[in-house]
């Protein structure tokens, strides 16, 4: 009889999800130093939230005092189209081409305890989406998900970078994993080399402050810093060059969930149409998107810079 990990890890992928992985709830040791270096440093830039109460990304039992168990759950979300190679095109990020990720896994995530419930009646557990302070990236390769790469997203041997990672802490114990993927990242260097501002500041260390992805996103100042706002490549919304880049990404697999798909088969944005677009048309087009998190108003601005870009390389 299959026991009840092995029926988690089953239901799981019969929900959509390509990869799970199961660990104990223990602190992160070896992680946690590494992540107050990276924030001493200063390079959360404007993130405040990373460094608010940052013991809890360490320790799952900060965030759920019953924690036992800690289920990693990933899942791809590929879909085979490209972004349009047009001067006037502003390129949206491969991850908000259609609903948002934080809402789909979620929904997957509360279906999972759900049954997982219905299972075992004395279990409980707290659903992480990104939001919740925990430590992703590091539970996804202690749970055997993948290796964090040298750009530090996650890789995955059979679905490349493109996986969502999403984390259910349970009040149970259950079988563990424990075969951790190892780094096959080896001699390449390509999402260094091709970071147009030099955001990978050294392997699996990204200095967000740097980041085109940071910048279009999160950053709320009016204008672009200088160095982002010369060096966008087209990126009106997030980047992708570090994974488009990224040999892995050859084993890429389309997604099976349709949400996925770009929103009316856009993949990228004119910047004029963003410059004259009303609020309640934006709120009309980014409902339920990930791109309402840079509000209209980080959107015009985004638009802006690189319209100014492309006119200066124009000349």
């Amino acid at each position: 009889m299959d026991s009840l990990a092995a029926k988690i890890k089953k239901k799981a992928i019969e929900l959509g999800f390509c990869k799970v992985g199961i660990v104990r709830a223990e602190p992160l040791a070896e992680e946690s130093p590494r992540l107050f270096e990276w924030l001493g440093r200063g390079y959360h830039g404007e993130m405040a939230w990373m460094n608010r109460e940052p013991d809890k990304r360490v320790e799952p039992k900060l965030i759920f005092p019953e924690a036992r168990s800690v289920v990693v759950a990933a899942m791809n979300y590929f879909t085979p189209h490209e972004h349009v190679d047009s001067a006037d095109a502003g390129k949206i990020s491969r991850y908000a081409w259609g609903d948002d990720y934080h809402e789909v896994l979620k929904e997957k995530l509360r279906a999972l305890l759900s049954w997982i419930k219905s299972e075992a009646p004395e279990a409980d557990g707290k659903i992480c989406v990104d939001t919740t302070p925990m430590l992703e990236k590091a539970w996804a390769v202690r749970a055997g998900i993948g290796w964090q790469g040298k750009n530090t997203n996650i890789i995955t041997a059979d679905h490349g970078s493109w996986v969502f990672l999403g984390e259910m802490i349970l009040n149970i114990d259950l079988a563990y994993d424990n075969d951790v993927v190892s780094d096959h990242c080896g001699l390449c260097t390509a999402c260094i080399d091709a970071c147009p501002t030099s955001a990978i500041v050294e392997p699996y260390v990204v200095d967000a402050r740097r980041c085109i992805s940071y910048a279009t996103i999160e950053l709320r100042d009016e204008t672009l810093p200088d160095e982002i706002a010369g060096h966008l490549n087209g990126w009106l919304y997030g980047c992708d060059i570090c994974q488009d880049v990224c040999p892995w990404n050859r084993f890429e697999k389309p997604s099976s969930e349709p949400r996925f798909e770009p929103r009316d088969s856009e993949t990228s944005i004119a910047p004029d149409t963003i410059d004259s677009m009303e609020h309640e048309k934006y709120v009309e087009r980014f409902r339920k998107s990930p791109m309402k998190r840079t509000k209209l108003a980080g959107l015009k601005r985004n638009a802006a810079a690189l319209a100014t870009c492309r006119a200066i390389n124009s000349d």
